[in-house]
């Protein structure tokens, strides 16, 4: 959890709740509010001309979202769209600058996770810039597991395919057959249409 619900409720934070497919803001709405996950599933998208979906992230209960975007005066580059049903915690941007600044282990913290999500990034754009699928999906399966030592076949990927795809920006056929692949080369184990990697 980034902020303790307690220092939240401290600061006026308010619970909102959301449907899955409900918009908690849209691309090209100015940054009014912090918002927390308390319960659900959210993801940050955005959409090529064509139409075709690209996920930038997908968050979960504890996380924040586009906290970000509160410390400049410009427009969220994304949308964030709950996939699930959600509860976020919703403060007002000058309450959350309040609470930042009476609070030095809070900005701490969250500047910590500024920097995870910024290191993601790099490690995700260069994933990008490859043209080999399997390399694509494997770094991205990397970044998902909390730590490179855990025993081989021992965390399940909590992602669709789909969802795979969008993040990596390849159709989900080709991540279909990626996986195959990688199934077949022993990277991944598939059991009951489930990923472990």
């Amino acid at each position: 959890m980034v902020i303790s619900e307690d220092i939240l409720l401290a600061y006026g934070a308010t619970e909102e709740k959301y449907n899955p497919n409900d918009p908690v803001f849209y691309e090209g709405n100015m940054p009014k509010y912090f918002f927390q996950i308390k319960e659900g599933v959210v993801e940050l998208t955005n959409y090529h001309e064509d139409g075709k979906e690209f996920t930038q992230n997908i968050l979960t209960s504890g996380e924040s979202i586009g906290e970000s975007f509160l410390f400049d005066n410009r427009l969220y580059p994304t949308n964030a769209i709950a996939k699930t049903p959600c509860t976020l915690w919703k403060l007002p941007k000058s309450d959350f600058f309040m609470l930042l600044q009476q609070n030095p282990e809070v900005s701490l913290n969250m500047f910590h996770c500024l920097a995870e999500r910024l290191y993601n990034k790099y490690i995700m754009l260069f994933n990008i810039s490859s043209t080999d699928p399997v390399f694509k999906i494997r770094t991205l399966m990397e970044s998902l597991k909390d730590s490179p030592h855990e025993s081989r076949y021992s965390f399940q990927i909590p992602l669709t395919r789909k969802q795979l795809a969008n993040l990596t920006g390849l159709r989900i056929e080709t991540v279909i057959r990626a996986i195959k692949k990688m199934h077949h080369n022993n990277i991944v184990k598939i059991k009951n249409r489930k990923i472990y990697y």
